[in-house]
């Protein structure tokens, strides 16, 4: 049985149907406006799919699901055509989708170019689809605004959807989750900026579309691609903050070509929280060259302590992989965590604390590690603290790679190295767990590690 797995996985992958990727996730595809949901432990990505690398417009003929375990290797799961919905017909306007869950059923919610919104259901994330309504759930005469590209938000079992361009709508879907509980409202954003809006000054275009929301601790976070608002109430009004991508994000081959009006176009995407770790889906054109065939990257969320979003960084290695080569791996860039809390540290920087007296991180992915014997880790405590970090692989009971006590003395003013050498050796990747086992004292301190020979 497991050769004949392998030899399907094989087979998949040759017809581009798997990709084992970083940044972009799913290379050379077309994957783009990617709103990212968490079902049953596994990712799914429901996306636009813009046709050709040929396209010289926005050519996109249908909606993908793709889905992965760990957000680095996904797997094609479902083509959702317009001649299912109630268009009928072969469509090039194919736009953005989203997706709610609801009492066991998966609603896809998709754009019908930037006129109206119709919706899917289906038993499982990735279809059967079927067409509940027969027409669309956002005509386009519902607002002033245009009833495309919409997000989906859900808290305490109820569900809103999001939309528009330039000004956006809000409005409750009832528990069918195919009709509207209530009007849909105007959201206020104040003093926004946009793309074409940087400066402030244009008034026509203030912000752009493909709306999203989220939520972290008690704010509520309005983004359109890379700028966002913040309010204390989901209807607003919102307040402007920033963008999450600014020149500095950018490791070298990535900052360019960019679209028309910058860097800051075009970053359609979504905010998700997997393992306690935050993150940004978006589109890029930087390794296709071509505005109307994108692709869609991942980075890492981390929030400062007033709640803003702290710069992202965009390059190739993504999320949830590492490279044993990598002068440093950032603490704070885990998959998995548990019994720690990130921590704003000094100017622009990231630290993970723990909160518990067991905790663990987790790091899968990291490549070229075998030839290295140990690993350093950079650590702390704001007082006299004896601990144990253990280091297992591929799972929190698995084989013990090295173990070590360590004691901190609380005149320690400053991060110290912890060399902790591996006698068994490393294997070609490795899937890695930290575990950490307080004994005394206050909370341990991590800032990054890296791999010795």
């Amino acid at each position: 049985m497991q050769n004949k797995k392998n030899t399907l996985l094989f087979s998949l992958f040759l017809m581009g149907l798997i990709a084992t990727g970083q940044n972009p996730i799913v290379p050379n595809k077309g994957l783009n406006d990617p709103h990212i949901h968490i079902f049953k432990d596994t990712a799914y990505v429901y996306a636009s799919h813009d046709k050709s690398i040929e396209n010289k417009r926005f050519i996109m003929e249908d909606w993908w699901v793709w889905s992965s375990p760990d957000l680095v290797n996904w797997t094609h799961r479902s083509t959702l055509k317009p001649e299912e919905t109630y268009i009928r017909k072969p469509f090039e306007g194919c736009w953005a989708t989203d997706v709610g869950y609801r009492n066991g059923k998966y609603y896809w919610y998709f754009s019908e170019r930037n006129q109206q919104t119709g919706v899917m259901v289906a038993d499982s994330p990735t279809g059967p689809w079927s067409d509940p309504l027969g027409e669309p759930l956002l005509k386009e005469d519902l607002t002033p605004s245009d009833e495309y590209d919409m997000a989906i938000f859900e808290e305490d079992g109820e569900h809103y959807i999001i939309f528009g361009v330039w000004d956006y709508y809000i409005a409750k879907l009832n528990y069918d989750m195919v009709s509207l509980a209530e009007t849909p409202r105007k959201i206020e954003i104040k003093n926004p900026r946009g793309p074409y809006n940087q400066d402030g000054n244009n008034t026509e275009k203030p912000t752009d579309d493909k709306p999203f929301v989220h939520k972290y601790k008690d704010k509520y976070y309005l983004s359109w691609g890379c700028f966002y608002a913040i309010s204390d109430n989901l209807y607003g009004p919102y307040n402007y903050i920033d963008t999450v991508i600014k020149k500095e994000s950018f490791a070298k081959g990535y900052e360019a070509p960019t679209w028309p009006n910058g860097f800051l176009q075009g970053r359609h995407g979504s905010f998700f929280e997997w393992h306690n770790q935050w993150y940004y889906t978006y589109c890029d054109i930087s390794q296709t060259g071509n505005r109307w065939f994108r692709d869609t990257f991942i980075s890492y969320v981390h929030y400062k302590d007033n709640g803003e979003i702290a710069t992202i960084r965009v390059d190739g290695i993504g999320v949830a992989n590492y490279n044993a080569d990598q002068p440093v791996i950032e603490a704070e860039d885990y998959f998995k965590m548990e019994g720690m809390v990130k921590k704003e540290y000094g100017e622009n920087g990231f630290i993970v604390a723990t909160n518990a007296k067991k905790s663990y991180l987790n790091f899968p992915n990291i490549k070229e590690i075998k030839g290295y014997s140990g690993i350093t880790f950079t650590i702390d405590s704001i007082e006299e603290s004896q601990f144990s970090i253990e280091i297992r692989r591929n799972q929190l009971d698995g084989e013990v790679l090295a173990s070590k006590k360590i004691q901190i003395a609380p005149l320690d003013k400053n991060f110290t190295s912890v060399s902790i050498p591996i006698t068994t050796g490393f294997e070609e990747t490795e899937n890695l767990y930290f575990l950490i086992h307080k004994k005394s004292g206050g909370a341990v301190e991590i800032d990054n590690f890296k791999f010795y020979k």
